[in-house]
């Protein structure tokens, strides 16, 4: 007898609509919930939001949506938004607040910032998050006149974006990508599956569909992106240097090196003076107009390695006129790393990668690119007018991020990859790394910081950007006797490459009033309570100290958000900014942009729907504030607001220089426009109506090559990327470092203080170099013998993600991970409460073994644990008694040697958070009975604007029953 047919009848499935009515309105934006930055369709039904799915048509993600992407619904129906602005009326952290209008609590940031202003502007520190408007707060703090501005880079990635602008003139991540089409050999470092996930997950498709590529995924962690990698490669942290530099040591050996394209487009050729303790030794040798010198083979003679038609010697010594000798670069570094400390059987041991596999990863890559090169039948034009019939490229590509960049080797080691690419040949070629306009730029940028002692003063706009380049000593923003000028200390003799600022140091500096003390700590976006904050207790008790008369160490704290994160207890004045899909933003070739290798791109987001509650978006409350202030360039001649239509005013009228805006599509009167244009009124409504985003397609003939392709220089230039149709060297050797390590020997005018002079000399080595992580080097490693790392999931990219309620029920705790064999060995077994102890503090968390984790390291999801009460989660919530943090255990400065000067836990070179230095022991807890993980924080009180917590969140069932209304029939489940 034939089984009766499981499920529904045939009647109720004939009642089933399989084409319902998702929306009755569809509108396009830009989504918010990672730096991915993807198109996105937002359905509306009755004006509220149905759904989101991705954007065929985007150049990002083309349809592509993740997790985090989807649920954008949740984040913006948070109960944990903030609904109106908020005036501290208790102790800092009680969370005792009174709701206020927004004319007064404006009139009370004014008061505050105006006496800052008219007095000394360096007492406002300015700092942001993860916002995507750094374009904009930049240019404000200047405005103001303060150089104490930064955004969150400086704990996330500076050391990937300084190491790469000062080598190649772009970077991994944002400024690149690897030649997804044409690959061959793709190596992988240190890259979570949250950043650029879209992109990557499309890339990786397209290499995987080929078939023809091999991927090998470098991370002590085999999870996403490394899960499905061909080869897993379970390095020890912060060894990914001495990696590198073995790969480099085989190739040399082997001279398995792209001589002709170093000598073409890389500065390996140029003379290097070798004069010991002389104040030239280790610059370029020049000419009388600058130009740096070869040794011309072909005519036995010194002459410009810029020109064209010289034939350069790599090796070699040569005489220079003032008799002292010079050897080209390429030889210093064959030098370095040739040395035997850098061999294959001398690192293994330390890097926890068998020195056979080493061999063999280098083998792989020169076979990779030496005997599978590829051709494009594409003619080109370099520089130097020479037409190129075909494009020829050597497919090794590679891409990195945070796991690479947040060590206090950081720098180094990012420079290491890039000179293993130039060694390769595999820049900006045919199944290569390759740029992303507005990259190459020039190495480094030409900006430079601002915040001398002469360019601050009262009432004065700044007269530049708080960020930059320096290229060296007498760009660093110090005082005569070498004390820092900034609060975060970026651009001092601590950091002086810290292109990003220094954020994870502001509070810690401002506490202690060094190198001054400040008044006001304005922050957007930054949970610098908790989820951002090394030494979190410490911060905590910073942002709460006094004085003895009773007032606080930090006298006012503004802060904007939009939502009740665990920092905005510590506010005294709270602005409610919107959601992402309640306002005008901008994703700017002026700051962080959405171009790809074959064109340029950049978009917005408009709002979808409309506030319901007293808030506004926070780019036009700072217009708003810079009117009231009087600031130069948010008033007119009369003192009249210049953008009273707030931020969509400004993203169409602001020029940062003559042409150039916010915003690079439809510009000019008519939209004609492409780049550099005069302003055009509706220039918004023109991306609107191309969904939101404006594309540049390159033409082939300009799609590699790009730092020595004339036609695209030529485009560079005219869309305001570069000063000059130039060519971009790219830099084996750094010059501008071995200018402060001669500053360090005695030389020049602008020279270190006694305390910092080995420090600089040590680690600006104008050649990549590897040193352990510093917190290693500063306790003992049998007491603390593993590592500990976090990563980000792929459904949760910041602290936001951990109140979605959607995201939530796929990581609401999280797990300290750890091998297997490791955990036998210290007797933990699955599901164990531990003890995770560094010489900082511990934190207890439960166990979960996996295979595909380094023996010596333990990991968790970050952001997962929240504090009792902030986001308007249950106290009960697993994010608080579950879910932990391995911040509590990270300090911000070094740990304490004798009475020696505590450093920031940060890169030498660019002060880059080392948050992945992070060394600890792990015990089982005494008492497995307690499921619950410390430490423990008071639970944080719900602000008046708040509304009641749910016990259920849910969304959706309006429509279901407005649907069920409208058919009267429930028509199935």
């Amino acid at each position: 007898m034939a089984k009766k047919p499981r499920g529904r009848s045939a009647q109720d499935r004939a009642r089933i609509d399989t084409s319902p009515s998702v929306s009755d309105d569809v509108r396009y934006t830009t989504c918010y919930m990672c730096a991915c930055r993807c198109g996105i369709k937002v359905h509306l039904t009755d004006g509220q939001i149905r759904y989101i799915e991705g954007n065929r048509n985007h150049p990002v993600n083309k349809g592509v949506l993740c997790a985090k992407g989807s649920a954008g619904i949740m984040q913006h129906n948070s109960p944990a938004r903030l609904t109106k602005p908020l005036k501290r009326v208790g102790a800092r952290g009680s969370g005792e607040f009174q709701e206020i209008e927004w004319d007064e609590a404006l009139a009370i940031a004014t008061g505050w910032l105006g006496e800052i202003r008219r007095t000394d502007p360096r007492k406002l520190a300015f700092f942001t998050g993860r916002d995507q408007s750094q374009a904009l707060t930049g240019w404000w703090a200047s405005q103001f006149g303060t150089p104490n501005h930064a955004a969150h880079g400086g704990f996330c990635s500076v050391n990937m974006a300084a190491a790469g602008l000062y080598s190649i003139g772009g970077s991994f991540w944002e400024f690149g990508e690897p030649d997804w089409h044409h690959t061959r050999y793709f190596l992988m470092f240190g890259i979570a599956e949250d950043h650029d996930s879209n992109p990557i997950k499309l890339g990786l498709g397209a290499l995987k569909r080929r078939g023809a590529a091999k991927f090998v995924s470098v991370n002590p962690v085999r999870t996403g992106y490394s899960a499905i990698a061909d080869e897993w490669l379970g390095i020890r942290p912060g060894t990914d240097g001495l990696f590198v530099a073995a790969l480099i040591h085989e190739l040399l050996r082997a001279e398995k090196i792209d001589f002709e394209y170093l000598v073409r487009y890389t500065n390996a050729p140029w003379l290097v003076i070798q004069r010991p303790g002389a104040a030239d030794h280790g610059l370029f040798a020049r000419d009388a107009d600058g130009n740096p010198l070869c040794w011309d083979a072909r005519r036995g003679a010194l002459a410009n390695a810029l020109a064209a038609d010289v034939a350069p010697a790599l090796v070699g010594s040569y005489r220079l006129p003032d008799g002292a000798t010079a050897v080209p670069a390429l030889q210093l570094i064959g030098e370095r790393f040739l040395e035997a400390r850098y061999a294959p059987d001398a690192v293994a041991e330390t890097c926890g990668i068998p020195a056979a596999t080493i061999r063999r990863i280098a083998a792989e890559l020169a076979h990779a690119a030496f005997e599978q090169q590829v051709v494009l039948e594409v003619p080109w034009t370099d520089w130097a007018g020479r037409r190129h019939e075909r494009m020829i490229g050597r497919p090794v590509s590679m891409h990195a991020m945070r796991g690479i960049s947040a060590h206090s080797n950081g720098f180094h080691t990012c420079r290491t990859i890039h000179l293993l690419q130039m060694l390769l040949g595999s820049i900006d070629v045919p199944g290569g790394f390759r740029f992303k306009p507005p990259f190459p730029k020039p190495i480094p940028p030409a900006q430079k910081p601002t915040g001398r002692a002469d360019q601050v003063a009262p009432n004065q706009v700044m007269p530049g950007p708080p960020l930059g380049f320096p290229t060296g000593p007498a760009d660093l923003l110090v005082g005569p006797d070498g004390t820092p000028l900034r609060i975060d200390k970026a651009f001092s003799w601590e950091a002086p490459l810290a292109a990003h600022g220094m954020m994870h140091m502001v509070i810690t500096n401002a506490w202690k009033g060094d190198p001054y003390k400040i008044d006001t700590l304005f922050m957007y976006m930054a949970n610098m309570s908790w989820n951002s904050a090394m030494n979190t207790a410490g911060t905590i008790a910073m942002l709460t100290d006094t004085e003895p008369d009773g007032s606080y160490r930090i006298p006012h704290i503004i802060y904007a958000d939009a939502y009740y994160s665990e920092t905005v207890a510590y506010a005294d004045l709270v602005l409610p900014d919107t959601t992402y899909l309640e306002r005008w933003d901008c994703i700017s070739l002026l700051d962080r942009p959405i171009c790809d290798a074959d064109g340029a791109a950049d978009s917005i987001r408009q709002p979808v729907v409309k506030p319901e509650r007293d808030v506004r978006p926070f780019q036009d409350v700072l217009i708003d504030l810079g009117a009231r202030l009087g600031l130069p360039g948010l008033v007119k001649p009369d003192g009249t607001p210049r953008y009273p239509g707030f931020y969509p005013d400004y993203l169409v009228n602001h020029e940062r220089s003559p042409g150039i805006g916010s915003l690079a599509g439809w510009r000019g009167a008519d939209g004609s426009a492409t780049g550099r244009g005069a302003v055009n009124p509706q220039q918004l409504e023109r991306y609107v109506a191309n969904q939101c985003f404006w594309r540049h397609e390159l033409p082939p003939e300009q799609r590699y090559f790009k730092h020595a392709n004339r036609d695209y220089l030529a485009f560079a230039a005219q869309m305001g990327f570069i000063g000059k149709a130039e060519p971009i060297v790219l830099q084996l050797y750094s010059e501008p470092l071995q200018r402060f390590r001669l500053a360090a020997e005695g030389h020049g005018a602008v020279q270190p203080p006694a305390r910092e002079r080995e420090r600089v000399r040590t680690y600006f080595d104008p050649i990549p170099m590897w040193y352990p992580p510093f917190e290693g080097a500063g306790i003992d490693l049998a007491s603390f013998p593993l590592h500990a790392i976090t990563q980000r999931p792929m459904a949760m990219y910041h602290s936001w993600h951990s109140q979605n309620a959607w995201l939530r029920q796929i990581h609401g705790a999280n797990r300290l991970y750890m091998n297997h064999v490791t955990a036998a060995s210290l007797g933990i077994a699955e599901g164990d409460w531990v003890w995770i102890t560094s010489h900082h503090g511990k934190v207890r968390g439960q166990v979960k073994l996996m295979d595909g984790v380094n023996r010596d390291t333990v990991w968790t999801w970050n952001a997962i644990g929240k504090r009792a009460g902030a986001w308007n989660l249950a106290p009960d919530a697993p994010e608080a008694t579950r879910g932990f943090l391995l911040n509590h255990v990270i300090s911000e400065l070094l740990p304490a040697r004798g009475g020696e000067y505590r450093y920031a836990n940060a890169d030498p070179v660019t002060g880059q958070a080392a948050w992945y230095d992070l060394r600890v022991r792990v015990e089982k807890a005494a008492s497995q009975g307690v499921a619950l993980s410390e430490p423990h924080f008071d639970t944080l009180p719900i602000p008046p604007s708040l509304p009641p917590r749910p016990s259920i969140l849910r969304y959706g069932a309006r429509f279901r029953a407005a649907r069920e209304s409208e058919t009267g029939s429930k028509g199935g489940r």
